[in-house]
């Protein structure tokens, strides 16, 4: 089945590599226009040249740290700029951090809040309006499977991505009178420059770390940023029209929560 996105304008936040930039130029071959967010202007710069490549309609790179809120009010002003108009959000901003939570202090809690949690609330509250208004939104929450299932020394992170299942079943609920639908997909182990260096620190290479990882994973691979990114534009599309206030798992069956 094609999926099309003609017509559809999106934000996407940590959009400038892994996941994000994968959702973004799926988005983007398939016709929509489309808004990156991102703190790094090398990246983004990259970024934006990768995506114009492939797409059918604008590009915007918008240079903001999603985790404060004048960032976010700016970033949202220059996407409407240049888009005119945002029928999808990806809330995909955010990195891994976990530890055990005694050792954590209130201002690695409230950072990670505020990039993961906070920044999903303040952007969400920027494009709701006008999907409302229009009748037709699609909200995308990015998670990770210990979102359902947190372990010990998950923390902050898992912490932040149950709130996020939380703000998706909520939103769910007030965007389905307007069809605006609100959905999560939650990541497991997908392939990302994040595994050099997470191999890096326990001083193996990067093959070993990721033959170790699979091992608990029925179908036996780490899944790749493109599959993750066919999902999340099938969501974005109408194709997609009676499927809201769920958390996906894009895990290969890893996670024992459903």
């Amino acid at each position: 089945m094609e999926v099309l996105l003609n017509g559809r304008s999106a934000i996407v936040t940590g959009g400038s590599k892994g996941l994000g930039l994968a959702v973004a130029s799926r988005f983007a071959d398939s016709g929509a226009d489309v808004a990156i967010v991102a703190r790094g202007r090398e990246a983004l710069d990259a970024a934006v040249s990768a995506l114009h490549k492939v797409a059918r309609g604008k590009v915007v790179g918008i240079q903001a740290d999603v985790s404060k809120l004048d960032d976010i009010k700016r970033a949202y002003d220059k996407a409407m700029r240049g888009l005119g108009k945002v029928d999808i959000l990806v809330n995909n901003a955010g990195q891994t951090r976990a530890g055990p939570l005694e050792k954590l202090t209130d201002e690695i809690l409230q950072a990670d809040l505020d990039e993961k949690l906070f920044a999903a609330v303040r952007m969400t509250r920027l494009v709701w309006p006008q999907m409302k208004d229009r009748k037709w939104g699609r909200v995308i929450n990015v998670l990770a499977i210990g979102g359902k299932t947190p372990r010990a020394n998950s923390a902050p992170t898992t912490i932040s991505r149950a709130a996020g299942l939380a703000l998706t079943k909520v939103l769910a609920g007030e965007g389905a009178p307007f069809n605006v639908l609100v959905n999560a997909l939650l990541v497991g182990f997908i392939h990302s420059d994040q595994h050099v260096q997470y191999a890096k620190r326990l001083g193996i290479s990067t093959e070993e770390f990721v033959e170790r990882r699979v091992k608990d994973i029925p179908l036996g691979r780490a899944g790749e940023a493109e599959e993750f990114a066919n999902i999340a534009c099938f969501l974005a599309s109408d194709a997609a029209s009676y499927i809201t206030g769920t958390g996906i798992n894009v895990d290969g069956g890893h996670s024992p929560a459903v």
